[in-house]
């Protein structure tokens, strides 16, 4: 049974099936705009004949909003997802933590919306949960949202499709991690089929060929067997780490991580941040900050992460820095709220994608991120200038003996009470959470949600203009996926 939309009801009232939002807009290069429409023009659309009525009613929003469908998934593909993860008992895989303390004290039967988990390697892949929640809130209580809700595809900008993909995902890898990567028993591959044979289906899709349909994929695994047939949409993804592909031939035999670009692009696609694990420092309460550099996580990592390992070793022994093994469950997240509080810099380095919620934490807890990581991308770039609050660092200067340490040493403390400001305005942008059971409710108007959407909608001319190129596409005609333009 699908779920039923609270825009039309109170938050408690039974769900039986779910509704949506929507516009903005920005300008890109000509050369970027052309090489996104090519980019969209792999995909053939399915049936361009009956696709004159989109356009008479869509990418119209006034500019302090967007309108967002959302497609009628079964409530099995999202909050169904959360009953299961309960039902089941909380992720084990970092023994005890929150979760086991929510499940006996905070889940009455009574619950219609279940809160999210609070385990690090699920919470930190949140935003699927708060972009949902703040479009399932009643109309009337959406005043700041950017996004407003339409009940036909037909008047919307966007198709959000609500499938907690993240959630999806470790739920499988919590109970068989060995099936993964197989379809055969697989119950993730099983709920993504269901997901994109539900939404080819549609006749939004047909009418753009998923150009204007909208993923939330944060964990770099989500999805992971159907992301050539979602390609054309827009993703909302953390980084490109988990869409890295290993290309030595193209390379005159010298292995290098490239991004297949045919599958994910800065112009599509949306950098959004990782939910912070750690609670926000307000600049009043900062205190003096004794140690010079910290850094708390797993020393091993893979790929572009292997520059981790390496630094570690070149850190580990220099006075003023504090590199500390582990993750942020029960006993670790007090150790780093400790060590990030007490930190003048706090180390990001690339690990197994080039991005963590690492700096988030870092931002909410105001210290410097050091940023070594060459390949990185940045949620909200365009209205969040990283450079006025980071040091960024190139790997190449970073694995020099004593450059890092020297490097930091060099900056005085007005410049570093200064990048502290800066990033005490910024930290609203990076929060999800709206403080409501289950994700209902008004969210902050300068929060992560709203800027999400405020970056999709920069997308709307060159979507618009990719589907009405294919339209008019000879039968027959193929052209090469494009889409690399930085």
């Amino acid at each position: 049974m699908a779920l039923k939309s609270t825009a039309t009801a109170t938050a408690s009232s039974s769900s039986s099936s779910l509704c949506s939002v929507p516009t903005l807009f920005f300008a890109f290069t000509l050369l970027c705009t052309l090489s996104f429409s090519l980019f969209f023009l792999f995909n053939p659309l399915s049936s361009p004949s009956s696709s004159s009525s989109i356009y008479q009613n869509a990418f119209h929003s006034p500019q302090n909003s967007i309108q967002v469908f959302v497609a009628d998934l079964p409530r099995s593909l999202n909050y169904g997802l959360l009953d299961k993860y309960w039902a089941s008992g909380p992720d084990s895989r970092l023994g005890s933590d929150a979760d086991h303390e929510i499940l006996k004290t905070q889940l009455p039967k009574s619950l219609e919306f279940l809160p999210y988990p609070e385990n690090p390697l699920i919470k930190q892949y949140s935003a699927e949960y708060w972009i949902l929640g703040d479009l399932m809130t009643p109309q009337a209580q959406r005043t700041g949202s950017f996004a407003q809700r339409v009940f036909s595809a037909a008047e919307a900008d966007v198709v959000f499709v609500p499938f907690f993909a993240t959630l999806s995902a470790e739920l499988q890898l919590a109970t068989a991690k060995g099936a993964f990567r197989k379809k055969a028993g697989n119950g993730d591959y099983e709920r993504q089929r269901q997901v994109v044979d539900f939404v080819k289906n549609t006749e939004a899709w047909k009418r753009s060929g998923g150009r204007d349909h909208v993923f939330v994929l944060t964990d770099p695994v989500a999805m992971w067997h159907v992301r050539a047939e979602i390609a054309p949409a827009v993703l909302l993804v953390v980084d490109f780490g988990g869409w890295y592909r290993l290309e030595s031939k193209s390379l005159n035999g010298n292995s290098s991580d490239v991004i297949h670009h045919a599958q994910v692009s800065l112009l599509k696609d949306v950098i959004v941040p990782y939910t912070h694990l750690l609670p926000r420092l307000q600049l009043t309460e900062n205190k003096k900050r004794q140690t010079l550099l910290y850094f708390k996580g797993a020393k091993h990592r893979h790929r572009g992460g292997l520059v981790r390992e390496k630094l570690w070793d070149l850190l580990v022994n220099e006075p003023d820095v504090i590199m500390e093994e582990g993750f942020p469950n029960a006993t670790g997240r007090e150790q780093s709220i400790k060590g990030m509080r007490t930190s003048k810099f706090c180390l990001h380095p690339a690990g197994d994608t080039p991005t963590s919620c690492r700096l988030f934490d870092a931002i909410q807890s105001l210290c410097i991120p050091v940023i070594v990581s060459d390949n990185i991308e940045l949620p909200f770039e365009g209205i969040v200038d990283y450079s006025e609050f980071s040091v960024f660092v190139a790997v190449d200067d970073a694995l020099k003996p004593n450059w890092v340490v020297s490097h930091l040493r060099t900056f005085p403390k007005e410049q570093r009470d200064r990048f502290r400001r800066k990033m005490a305005q910024f930290q609203p942008l990076f929060e999800y959470d709206n403080g409501h059971p289950g994700g209902i409710g008004p969210i902050p108007p300068d929060g992560a949600v709203n800027h999400v959407w405020k970056k999709v909608s920069q997308k709307l001319p060159t979507i618009k203009e990719a589907i009405i190129r294919e339209r008019r596409k000879p039968p027959g005609v193929s052209v090469p996926p494009r889409c690399h333009c930085t």
